[in-house]
């Protein structure tokens, strides 16, 4: 007997008096055989999600089940590619049908008929389990994907091929399990994406994934394997920061996902990411980098579906040794996703219309990062950057606020910075990390023991700064002394010469880490330089005259990222511009 709708509600359809489903099943839905996926059975009905437009659908059409769950094809070719929210490759899609999806496309996400140069590193006759490598192809010139034994495949291999060409749909290997059944290893292997992949262990999150943005790397550090959000209002440069981190950061892959994004937006990361030249390979940044996008004109169902798309490949990497990192661009979409859905299954509504069940998917989101043993005892990781789009820039609304219970690191992007071009415009009062005590022995190890005492002295004055311009603008700043007025000048010097950097300046693009601490020295030079000048009873207008204060700001372009022996001859420039004026 037929499975055929009985109501459509938007990408919401309904299936009367049937048991042939289960949950989370993946199902075809009517001529055009739309993918979906079940979200509620009962005894009257059975509730379906369609990723897919849902015109044209009418009562009546069929619905097949496939018996199994949505998963993606994990294997050789992901990566350079462009993908939908349901793994649909958008290049060959444009090619063969035009520029717009139509719905059904049905398009391989990996080529079929490509040929693979595969290095195999298994042996017959060799006991293997889930996650043991058996080949190597390199994929492109930064990566070299291994062909893993699936996860929960255990037994001993009874046939492998030799060194050779092959498509991804070729058995490679024949494993025979404990109980005898006999698996075919291929060069693709599937999985459910909304389950997280096997592991070995967790392990401490100790290395920071670094950046080379200041603010970031010295003041809200994040850890390799952590989650940090990314909150700010419309045109505070979410977007922008995430292709900085992208570029930048010292993860091996990138996996970029714009979930419900305006469309030219998503074009200009898509032409801009294929033009970047990746500064660690000097190559393509393609070279290391799958996109995934869904913008806001697509079915709003398929919003869900690519969050998860997107960190199921991040884990497949992860468990090949690699430390992945996942810009989720904006998890604020995905949630109104989340919220239409809910309200045409005619769910209880929580805060501002919400399902009462958004923490949870949250979490259930997040807590997919991680620093980890892989099956194969190789160390990998997942880190997770998710912007968050708050309307009206009003942080203290359900997704910020429930986003901030499950990462440690909150990176908050202020309009008033934005509108003042202050790149990155990360508000130091509200934003924070809680991972620098964690990453603490791994800066004084490799950076230097002086790294952490400067930034706490840094955050210090940037606090004590705070304090006082309330008072100046209330009351104007000529009342304070000069030892206050000093603090507010060094506070400039904090904010425009170290945390403000310049994304298109090639020197203030990137930053080291030892650089960083040498900026952080020589503004604390100057503010212990100048202390003494003016407890000495000397005005400190007479040490601004000067222009040191600008000169210290500027030292972020004058001085070369590999010219840092200069930095000593700011400080020397420092003491005999005090001595001169004494």
């Amino acid at each position: 007997m037929k499975n055929t709708i009985y109501s459509i509600n938007g990408p919401v359809i309904k299936v009367r008096n049937t048991s042939d489903f289960s949950m989370l099943e993946k199902v075809y839905v009517g001529p055009l055989k739309l993918m979906g996926e079940v979200i509620s059975i009962s005894d009257v009905e059975t509730v379906i999600q369609v990723y897919e437009s849902t015109t044209g659908l009418k009562k009546g059409d069929e619905v097949i089940g496939t018996h199994s769950l949505v998963s993606v094809k994990l294997g050789p070719g992901i990566i350079k590619n462009i993908f939908d929210g349901i793994e649909r490759p958008l290049k060959e899609i444009a090619s063969a049908k035009g520029i717009f999806i139509a719905p059904g496309s049905d398009v391989n996400p990996l080529d079929e008929n490509r040929l693979w140069d595969v290095k195999i590193v298994g042996e017959n006759g060799t006991k293997v389990q889930g996650g043991d490598i058996l080949a190597t192809i390199q994929e492109t010139d930064s990566i070299i994907h291994k062909i893993m034994v699936p996860p929960f495949v255990k037994g001993e291999i009874t046939s492998i091929v030799s060194d050779g060409q092959y498509h991804i749909n070729d058995v490679i290997a024949k494993i025979k399990s404990i109980d005898g059944k006999e698996e075919n290893i291929t060069l693709v292997q599937e999985w459910p994406i909304k389950k997280p992949r096997p592991i070995k262990e967790q392990l401490p999150l100790d290395t920071p994934l670094i950046t080379g943005q200041r603010i970031i790397d010295t003041v809200f550090p994040l850890a390799k394997g952590g989650a940090a959000a990314v909150p700010g209002g419309f045109g505070t440069g979410k977007t922008m920061m995430q292709h900085q981190l992208a570029k930048w950061c010292d993860a091996d892959l990138i996996v970029y996902v714009g979930c419900g994004e305006r469309g030219n937006e998503m074009t200009q990361v898509l032409e801009e990411f294929q033009a970047l030249i990746d500064p660690h390979t000097h190559k393509s940044l393609m070279e290391r980098t799958v996109l995934i996008a869904n913008t806001s004109n697509m079915p709003v169902a398929a919003r869900e579906a690519s969050i998860y798309t997107g960190v199921t490949i991040a884990e497949y990497y992860r468990d090949m040794g690699y430390n992945v990192a996942l810009m989720a661009d904006s998890t604020s979409r995905w949630a109104e996703a989340l919220r239409e859905i809910s309200g045409r299954l005619e769910e209880m509504p929580a805060e501002e219309g919400f399902p009462a069940y958004l923490p949870s998917r949250i979490a259930q989101f997040y807590e997919r990062a991680g620093s980890v043993e892989n099956l194969n005892n190789t160390k990998g990781s997942v880190t997770i950057i998710g912007a968050v789009s708050p309307q009206g820039a009003d942080f203290s609304e359900p997704v910020t606020q429930n986003t901030k219970r499950f990462v440690r690191c909150f990176w908050a992007l202020d309009k008033n910075l934005a509108y003042q071009r202050h790149y990155a415009a990360v508000n130091w009062n509200i934003s924070y990390s809680e991972y620098l005590n964690d990453l603490s022995p791994w800066y004084n190890r490799h950076v230097s023991p002086l790294f952490l005492k400067d930034r706490a002295r840094i955050r210090t004055l940037l606090a004590e700064e705070e304090k006082l311009m309330e008072i100046v603008r209330l009351i104007g700043g000529d009342v304070l002394p000069d030892d206050q007025k000093l603090v507010i000048e060094i506070g400039r010097v904090i904010r425009v010469g170290f945390l403000q950097q310049n994304a298109f300046h090639p020197e203030d693009t990137y930053v080291p880490l030892k650089k960083q601490l040498l900026m952080m020295d020589v503004i604390l030079f100057l503010y212990d330089s100048a202390t003494k000048f003016i407890n000495g009873s000397h005005a400190l207008s007479l040490l601004l005259k000067t222009g040191i204060f600008d000169e210290v700001i500027k030292m972020k372009y004058d001085i070369k990222n590999n010219e840092l022996k200069h930095f000593d001859d700011l400080k020397e420039k420092i003491t005999k511009t005090i001595e001169s004026i004494k």
